[in-house]
């Protein structure tokens, strides 16, 4: 798969794809400075204009034990998952060691086994493990790619805020999300020009005006934006 900065033109922004083509949170940038993230629909469509966000967390894989004991240099992790897992669906996520023995490293994933219900998963690391993890002693967390099964953001500002697709990018496909730059977005308010924007609380995927202490600040009204329109922003996300 193509690796570092890739440059984008304009069929690039708007091909969707059933099969992944770049590694997931991948970087793109237009000839005119635009930034894009290559990502992934999660269960629904990502429609245009509409901000998409990361997925929640698994339970079955957050702050679970050790399935082996595993030395340093070792390249694949075996955790005991609480529910059924699907093959490789953390590729290109990440693993990162919560307590005990090998704590405070997270490790970037390049696939995992399947499982049909609660049991062993084998987690491939694309980097050798720093330190050592104990079996029944050390906890892990498998996450996602932040790029990795997205969705139009709901309404209480909750979630990480991802990109914004310039094109419906069908479920489970892949796409390009823009991250900087200016963008067509959905409002939910009318808003100033030159202030600050944020997930929107009256409409999902839509932004507002930024107010408030704790909220993700996604971009700035680079015109002003009218409430239920589409208008342009420039974005800051990543």
């Amino acid at each position: 798969m193509n690796e570092g900065i890739r440059t984008l033109v304009d069929s690039d922004l708007r091909e969707v794809t059933s099969t992944k083509t770049q590694t997931l949170g991948s970087v793109g940038r237009t000839a005119d400075g635009r930034v894009y993230r290559y990502a992934k629909a999660g269960a629904s469509d990502l429609a245009p204009g509409k901000l998409a966000v990361n997925a929640d967390l698994n339970a079955d894989v957050t702050n679970k034990t050790i399935a082996a004991s595993a030395a340093i240099g070792a390249k694949s992790v075996v955790i005991d998952a609480g529910g059924a897992i699907v093959a490789d669906a953390y590729a290109d996520g990440f693993l990162t060691i919560n307590d005990a023995t090998g704590e405070g490293i997270t490790y970037a994933v390049s696939g995992n086994t399947g499982v049909a219900g609660a049991g062993e998963v084998t987690v491939s690391l694309k980097e050798p493990l720093k330190v050592a993890v104990t079996v029944d002693v050390s906890e892990a967390t498998l996450k996602a790619s932040p790029f990795s099964g997205l969705v139009i953001s709901a309404t209480d500002q909750a979630d990480l805020p991802v990109g914004v697709p310039n094109v419906t990018i069908t479920a489970a496909y892949y796409g390009w999300v823009q991250t900087q730059g200016e963008c067509a977005v959905l409002a939910d308010e009318a808003v100033t020009k030159g202030l600050s924007l944020t997930t929107g609380t009256g409409v999902a995927g839509a932004v507002e005006a930024y107010d408030g202490v704790g909220e993700h600040i996604i971009g700035i009204a680079s015109e002003a934006l009218v409430d239920t329109e589409y208008r342009s922003a420039f974005l800051t996300i990543s």
